[in-house]
């Protein structure tokens, strides 16, 4: 009989092969401004304005698939209060007369949250923190989040698999989904796949396991850490005001925004530019 892959040994499998641009080494800013360009985390977003501009109506509707876990959201901010928020944090002007075109990314903010990042990261580490990474953007973010994560554990942060192998079933969504591990890097699978998710589930009942005392995460994940009071530091993309919203009310600190689902490798200047702010070993 063939063997039958495990889902995440598949997914690995999957994932594109890293090169010598994960290498520790320093970079001048420029070129890490450069690199985030070409790999498109900055610049042209994805995701245009007519759905930037409808992702925030839903959260103001108050839909589930937009609120990522969080009650209390956006407590009383209005449409262009919020796209304003979404605007500042793009570092690019948003034309307030448009409802279609293009929303831009600029790649300063984004390597100024990347050092943040890695500052709280580069703190975790050195204090043996108990860190719980988590993402709902299997293929994108995960070879991002799995380097962030060796270089946690490697530097000395005790790294958390919380319900490893629990089942967890997301309202209308088929299922159930399996909390499985990519290295130290939790996502939902079914039987096939890694699952693409907004829903804050999966990190509830992580947290009924273990709560670690920092999440790096996205989406739901990130959501409904901050809901618990747990501290979370993410990823947003320009079309999900909620972790936005959420640095905006005071409920969490660092949110870096950019496209959040481009190719996997292209995360690399995020990773030099965290991992610059860890002393040398």
């Amino acid at each position: 009989m063939a063997h039958r892959m495990d889902v995440i040994e598949a997914h690995a499998r999957r994932l594109p092969d890293i090169d010598d641009r994960w290498t520790v080494r320093p970079h001048t800013r420029e070129a890490l401004l450069e690199g985030l360009r070409a790999g498109k985390a900055a610049g042209v977003a994805a995701h245009p304005l007519d759905n930037v501009r409808r992702n925030i109506e839903l959260l103001i509707e108050q839909d589930p698939d937009k609120l990522f876990g969080m009650t209390d959201m956006p407590r009383g901010l209005g449409f262009d209060e919020i796209l304003d928020l979404v605007e500042a944090e793009a570092g690019e002007p948003i034309d307030r007369g448009a409802r279609f075109g293009p929303v831009y990314i600029a790649a300063e903010p984004i390597l100024d949250a990347c050092e943040l990042l890695g500052d709280r990261l580069s703190a975790a580490a050195a204090g043996g923190e108990r860190v719980l990474v988590a993402t709902g953007h299997p293929n994108g973010l995960d070879v991002l989040y799995r380097e962030l994560a060796r270089l946690l554990a490697d530097r000395g942060a005790k790294m958390q698999h919380p319900a490893d192998g629990a089942t967890v079933q997301e309202p209308g969504r088929p299922g159930p989904w399996r909390i499985r591990y990519l290295g130290d890097v939790g996502l939902l699978t079914d039987e096939v796949a890694a699952k693409h998710t907004h829903a804050g589930d999966a990190m509830r009942r992580m947290l009924e396991d273990e709560r670690p005392d920092l999440v790096l995460g996205d989406h739901g994940y990130a959501g409904a850490a901050i809901e618990a009071g747990v501290e979370a530091v993410s990823v947003a993309d320009v079309n999900d005001p909620a972790l936005i919203v959420a640095k905006a009310q005071g409920r969490t600190r660092i949110v870096l925004v950019m496209d959040d689902n481009v190719n996997a490798e292209d995360y690399w200047p995020c990773f030099q530019a965290a991992a610059a702010r860890f002393p040398a070993s």
